[in-house]
């Protein structure tokens, strides 16, 4: 590390390079429309799409059972079912907010900038109320259980859409909407969707890079209070609070090296695999003043930090039989998670230039089987206000004894800790973990988008593992 150069990306900078938002080919069960090996028998796409025959199949039933007399209406009912082969079916049925049940019908113009073709200028909403408004539907999907809304479909009898809504505009106010080239959403005139062009737009020619310090930093946190200040942190144990210059504007990181924020380095252990590995600011530092470090000690220097060793009989592992790492012992070097404040050094949180050194308390405390492997990056939830964990495996050559598949270890896991609640007498890991565990599979085809991954990850799925420390 030494002398090698720190670089900030200074985000405000990538909003130069967007490109406008176009529609991609996208499933509603969110994977990638397939190649048909066999044409469609039902309904009209082929090609690329995202019905199997066998849900072509299932359409083709639901649509028979309707048993729409007028030919006009039943072509249009038919193209709006088949409406979820399209390769674009998971905008046009709007899966990124609120699942529907029919797909958005066009009901006016294309709107500047849009990607879709002029097949949108076709009103299809006020021409599926002319067609339809008056005839009968067996289990009519635009029934819904409340005037002017469209939820899920309940089943009935023979119905008309007059029966069901008052007007063209109270219908087109549930099924209809526009395509737009500011969100890049599609809206379906009753043939598969088209885009003015299928090249996908040039990519960037590069991103900007503004150097504006050198340093031997291992992690930055932006400071909770949004203004320009960030902080910075090394590996030896040091917290650094930095005014960070506006963009293009010549100047360099304003930092003292010699007045630093906060000094662990008595308590860190700093070698080339351990030191401190993370910080996190709670997202309500700016009221309460509280912060979070991950480190690691030695238990030799420092008695007070030892933890349970995560070699333990629960894991069926014995310390003792773990051959020695470059010359230490199985769990001489521990993970830890202190909490720190700067109540006391400023009148107020966000005004503090320093913190005081002394825990708050502490948060976890774990002995490691080798001196590898160990992860150590903390961060809040950007919307459940949990602290995240992240430990690796634990080392040795390949995970020999397989912690990170061990469902009763905590080495190669992600763990989320509930800082506001947790009680105020605590020891470290080594009294007693209750622990629930909670297994997920995530659905990934290979070569199909990947949308909002930390929020599928981390929220949706819920974390590997939780525990109470009491």
């Amino acid at each position: 590390m030494g002398s090698s150069y720190f670089l900030i990306i200074l985000l405000l900078n990538f909003l130069q390079l967007l490109y406008p938002c176009v529609s991609l080919p996208l499933c509603t069960d969110s994977r990638a429309p397939l190649p048909q090996k066999t044409p469609l028998t039902f309904c009209s796409y082929n090609g690329t799409s995202c019905c199997s025959s066998s849900d072509d199949k299932q359409l083709k039933n639901q649509f028979d059972a309707m048993n729409i007399s007028d030919s006009g209406c039943a072509s249009l009912v038919k193209s709006i079912l088949c409406a979820k082969c399209d390769q674009f079916s998971a905008d046009l049925f709007s899966t990124s907010s609120a699942p529907r049940q029919l797909p958005i019908l066009c009901n006016s113009t294309t709107t500047a900038n849009s990607k879709q073709t002029r097949q949108v200028t076709d009103d299809f909403c006020s021409k599926v109320w002319t067609t339809c408004q008056n005839v009968s539907i067996m289990n009519s999907p635009f029934a819904a259980s409340l005037k002017g809304q469209a939820p899920t479909p309940v089943k009935s009898n023979s119905t008309k859409l007059t029966d069901l809504w008052q007007s063209q505009d109270d219908f087109c106010n549930a099924f209809g909407g526009a395509a737009s080239g500011v969100d890049g959403t599609v809206c379906f005139a009753g043939e598969p969707v088209t885009l003015n062009t299928t090249e996908p737009p040039s990519p960037p020619g590069g991103l900007c890079l503004e150097k504006i310090g050198n340093g031997s930093y291992l992690d930055m946190a932006a400071h909770p209070d949004g203004s320009n200040r960030a902080f910075f942190s090394n590996q030896q144990g040091k917290i650094w609070l930095a005014t960070i210059p506006e963009v293009d504007s010549g100047k360099v990181l304003e930092l003292d090296e010699t007045n630093p924020f906060l000094d662990l380095t008595d308590e860190v252990h700093f070698d080339t695999q351990f030191g401190m590995m993370g910080i996190a600011f709670h997202p309500k530092f700016s009221q309460n003043g509280r912060f979070f470090a991950s480190f690691n000690c030695d238990k030799q220097t420092w008695p007070g930090c030892a933890g349970r060793c995560s070699c333990n009989s629960d894991v069926n592992c014995d310390p003792s039989k773990l051959p020695s790492d470059s010359g230490s012992r199985p769990c001489q070097y521990q993970s830890v998670i202190a909490e720190f404040t700067v109540n006391g050094t400023a009148s107020q949180p966000s005004l503090a230039k320093t913190a005081s050194a002394k825990e708050v308390r502490r948060i976890f405390t774990m002995g490691l089987p080798f001196t590898s492997h160990h992860g150590g990056q903390i961060l809040f939830g950007p919307k459940d206000g949990y602290l995240y964990f992240m430990m690796g495996d634990g080392g040795g050559t390949g995970d020999a004894y397989n912690f990170a598949q061990n469902k009763k270890s905590l080495l190669g896991k992600i763990m989320r800790f509930d800082v506001d609640s947790t009680p105020s007498k605590l020891g470290s890991i080594s009294r007693k973990v209750l622990y629930t565990w909670k297994l997920y599979l995530l659905k990934y085809v290979k070569g199909s988008p990947m949308q909002s991954f930390w929020q599928k990850s981390s929220f949706n799925c819920g974390p590997k593992l939780e525990y109470i420390l009491v």
